[in-house]
């Protein structure tokens, strides 16, 4: 999977949030949602990537 386009839609994600300008993610955090998106989303190949961004993102600003 690409690693690019999952960062693109996590930061597209945050969008509907925040204002581009706001974003509460740093570097580190990305990289963090990301390889836990990467890891769920080869545990279960079926999941909806759009899903499974979306319910990761949710669970970051509510965790």
């Amino acid at each position: 999977m690409d690693k690019k386009l999952v960062v693109k839609m996590i930061k597209n994600c945050f969008k509907q949030y925040y204002d581009a300008d706001s974003m509460p993610i740093g570097e580190k955090d990305l990289e963090m949602l990301t390889k836990r998106i990467l890891q769920l989303k080869e545990d279960e190949p079926t999941a909806n990537l759009y899903e499974v961004i979306n319910d990761t993102v949710y669970e970051f600003l509510t965790g």
